[in-house]
C-alpha cells in the first residue's frame, strides 16, 4: 500500500500533481485546518502560490448537531442545505442562534491562525482548497460550496489521498479534484500515512508565519 512519510511530505508529492498551476500570479492555496495546513504550505512553497487558511464550522442542527444543515467558512461566507433545514422543520430564528455561536467559534479560530491580516482576497483568482485527505468529503465540500460566494475564477479540491468515488462526490462543488492516491481499499486517511499525529494550533501560526503578503517565503 502506498504511503506517505507525513503531511509535509504528502505535500511535497501532491504538489507535483499540480505542476499546471506552478509560478503563476493568480493562484491562492486554502488549507483547512488544522491538518490541511502542513500539507498546504508545501503545495504553496512549490507553486509559488499565495497561502491562507479556510477556517470551516458546520451548522448542525439544534437538536441534532452531527446533522449539517450547512456551514460557514472564513470570510463570511454561508451555505445552507435547503433540503435538510425543510425536513428538519427547523426555524429561521433556531438557524440564526447555530449561526451566531459558530460565528463566534469560527472568529476565535481566526485571530488564532490569522491574528489582525485579513483574509486574502479570493474574487477572479484560481483557488486550490487542499486538506490531508477526505474520508466523507463533507467538510471540504461544504467548504468548496461555500467559497463560490467570494466568485473565484476556479475552484480545485486537492489531497494527497482520498477514496475511489470522491472525484464524482466532489464533480458538482469543484472545477477539478486532484488526489495522489484514490483507492478502492480505503479505510481512514490516516491509514496512509506513517506518521499521522495530530497538527497543533502552533504549527498551524508558524507555517502561516513563514509566508508573508506576497505569498513568498521571505
Amino acid at each position: 500500500m502506498d504511503m506517505f512519510g507525513d503531511r509535509r511530505e504528502a505535500g511535497r508529492i501532491l504538489s507535483d500533481a499540480l505542476r499546471e498551476y506552478a509560478g503563476r500570479s493568480d493562484v491562492t492555496v486554502l488549507a483547512l485546518p488544522r491538518g490541511g495546513v502542513p500539507v498546504g504550505y508545501e503545495v504553496a512553497k512549490s507553486l509559488g502560490a499565495d497561502f491562507d487558511v479556510l477556517v470551516v464550522r458546520k451548522l448542525g442542527l439544534p437538536y441534532h448537531r452531527e446533522l449539517a444543515m450547512g456551514a460557514i467558512v472564513s470570510g463570511g461566507a454561508i451555505d445552507l442545505n435547503q433540503d435538510v433545514i425543510a425536513r428538519s422543520g427547523v426555524t429561521e430564528r433556531e438557524i440564526e442562534a447555530v449561526m451566531a455561536k459558530e460565528s463566534v467559534e469560527l472568529e476565535r479560530r481566526e485571530r488564532l491562525y490569522r491574528g489582525s491580516r485579513p483574509m486574502t482576497p479570493l474574487e477572479g483568482r484560481i483557488v486550490i482548497v487542499v486538506d490531508d485527505g477526505i474520508a466523507t468529503g463533507a467538510t471540504m465540500r461544504a467548504a468548496l460550496k461555500a467559497l463560490r460566494s467570494h466568485h473565484p475564477a476556479r475552484i480545485v479540491a486537492a489531497v494527497p489521498v482520498a477514496p475511489a468515488d470522491a472525484p464524482r462526490r466532489m464533480q458538482d462543488v469543484a472545477d477539478a479534484f486532484v488526489s495522489v492516491l484514490c483507492p478502492a481499499d480505503f479505510y481512514a486517511v490516516g491509514q496512509f500515512y506513517r506518521r499521522f499525529d495530530q497538527t497543533s494550533d502552533d504549527e498551524v501560526r508558524d507555517l502561516l508565519a513563514q509566508f508573508d503578503g506576497a505569498g513568498e517565503l521571505p
